[in-house]
């Protein structure tokens, strides 16, 4: 029987048992999105938290609940979409705006930091440029957090990539599909695939028939193999210099958020109309209704 590290699944003698053992926290993030006709919708958190939850078994730790609400609908993700997605009655999406997403993740990060988790790992699965804010972010608050943090995309830790072309990330195409045929191969379906010269847009499908599960496998030990030195490496560096301050209460989060992060965050690449190489979205497009941010709550 595999030893469980899943929080939610956990009693909490086993918690304790596995906190005292390792006191690293993975928080995986991810998204609802479509990820071709071939890939379940959950890609994005699927893999995060699936990875995680190797890592923790093979080095120690918790891997907390995976947060399925990410950043869409807005900016470059809106460009994206307009082309991608197209205007469909239905997107499947689990989309926030940045500044909701970012105040979730700070409000998980004090909850590491109260539970007195020496490190917290937080791995995206979803791509764009949200992963640039999310390291963003964790530079802004670990001075008044005492958890060592370190956020990245997962594909930070694929660093071999897939076989023969070294690439280490794509939307829903071989290396994407690759890595969730690893680690859920009930949410792959390959004969789904359309044919050749069927007309698209098939959701950011790209070169997906060329996924390949045991590559897959590889690609995930090869992550797996990165966080574990991450999150030792995170411990030694607490227990060098042990924290002098926490972040323990909502009336903290609510001060670092608007003393440290508000204040920048009109600057977070999510925040900005196009970042991409697409166009803007027409005027009539579902799209265009939150691709300008006229204010930051």
């Amino acid at each position: 029987m595999r030893r469980e590290v899943r929080w939610e699944r956990m009693f909490p003698d086993e918690l304790e048992a596995a906190y005292a053992a390792c006191p690293v926290l993975y928080l995986p993030y991810g998204m609802c999105e479509p990820h071709g006709p071939v890939n379940a919708v959950g890609l994005d958190a699927l893999k995060a938290h699936a990875i995680c939850v190797q890592a923790a078994r093979e080095h120690g730790g918790i891997v907390a609940p995976p947060d399925y609400w990410h950043i869409h609908e807005i900016g470059g993700y809106a460009a994206w979409a307009a082309k991608t997605v197209g205007e469909v009655p239905r997107t499947w999406m689990s989309a926030l705006p940045p500044w909701q997403h970012f105040r979730n993740v700070l409000y998980h990060i004090r909850q590491a930091d109260l539970l007195q988790f020496k490190a917290a790992i937080l791995f995206t699965g979803h791509y764009g440029p949200n992963w640039e804010d999310l390291k963003t972010l964790v530079e802004l608050v670990q001075p008044h957090v005492g958890t060592r943090l370190y956020g990245l995309p997962e594909f930070e830790a694929n660093q071999t990539g897939f076989d023969g072309d070294g690439r280490r990330a794509d939307h829903a195409g071989k290396v994407e599909t690759s890595l969730l045929w690893a680690v859920e191969p009930d949410c792959v379906d390959l004969s789904r695939l359309p044919a050749p010269d069927a007309p698209g847009p098939h959701f950011a499908m790209g070169d997906a028939a060329k996924a390949d599960r045991l590559i897959g496998e590889r690609m995930v030990a090869d992550e797996v193999r990165f966080l574990g030195a991450k999150a030792q490496e995170l411990v030694a560096d607490y227990d060098r210099d042990p924290p002098q301050q926490r972040l323990l209460t909502y009336d903290d989060v609510e001060r670092v958020w608007a003393e440290v992060v508000k204040p920048v965050l009109p600057a977070f690449r999510t925040m900005q109309e196009n970042w991409g190489h697409e166009p803007n979205p027409t005027e009539n497009s579902l799209w265009r209704r939150n691709q300008r941010v006229t204010r930051v709550p």
